[in-house]
């Protein structure tokens, strides 16, 4: 059993952040990770900066294109991954895209990754279609998306090809748009969970402890990125950043949920 799926297990309503790595840069977000942790997070998403991120709303492609600038390599964030797993059992996840884990090589990824303590990866615009085609990933969980207006025929192509959790997104678009969540993630949870048994996160336009609170009602996990995003953007100027994200993080969005 992988780490995530241990987590799931002992956990029944998982709490998933999402952070920009190397925003404002990879130091604070070390940091604020490691704050994240204490807040009570499960896991954390680290995304992979990325000059093309459609799937990705304004919050976090300003946050991508800000963090760019620092000129960081895969390999420091191989090497973030190194130092918080020093420190932490949370879980630790890297969202991505197809491109930049092509340039650095998906064996290389699976293999130094795993090595540095990272649980798993989701690509956002690999599908399991394509992911069939490629010599698949041995040491670290993979993670694909599902969405409402999936089919169940690629439903259960999506569980079949998944390791870990199924990331559900609430709403088609990109991330950062509020979400109704009592809309479309009751049916398709349980349409999802016809063809997996694997857990079940649902993300994007989930900003607000009431999001997480209904998320719970229904799936596994929920996954919160702009919101915290947004936070760590407004706050990025003052000394003590990565407690003030932490103590957002369990007061506004754990506690109250």
């Amino acid at each position: 059993m992988s780490r995530l799926s241990e987590i799931f297990a002992k956990n029944k309503k998982c709490f998933i952040p999402f952070v920009t790595a190397g925003h404002p840069d990879l130091a604070m977000s070390r940091e604020i990770i490691l704050n994240l942790a204490a807040a009570g997070s499960h896991m954390v998403e680290i995304g992979i900066p990325f000059s093309d991120p459609i799937a990705d709303g304004p919050i976090i492609q300003k946050s991508s294109f800000e963090a760019l600038k620092h000129g960081y390599s895969f390999s420091d964030y191989i090497d973030l991954v190194r130092q918080l797993r020093a420190k932490t059992d949370l879980g630790l996840i890297f969202m991505t895209y197809i491109n930049p884990v092509l340039k650095y090589g998906l064996k290389q990824l699976d293999r130094e990754g795993s090595e540095a303590g990272l649980d798993g990866v989701l690509i956002s615009d690999l599908t399991p279609e394509e992911y069939s085609r490629m010599e698949p990933l041995q040491a670290l969980d993979t993670i694909f998306l599902a969405a409402p207006t999936s089919s169940d025929e690629r439903l259960q192509r999506i569980g079949e090809a998944s390791r870990g959790f199924v990331y559900l997104i609430a709403r088609t678009g990109v991330t950062g748009t509020q979400s109704d969540v009592e809309h479309l993630v009751p049916e398709t949870v349980a349409r999802l969970r016809r063809y997996t048994r694997l857990p079940i996160a649902v993300g994007f336009g989930i900003t607000s402890s009431k999001d997480v609170r209904k998320v719970w009602q229904y799936a596994d996990g929920a996954v919160v990125g702009s919101a915290i995003v947004r936070f760590i953007e407004e706050h990025q100027s003052t000394a003590d950043l990565a407690r003030k994200v932490g103590e957002y993080v369990r007061k506004d969005l754990i506690s109250k949920a």
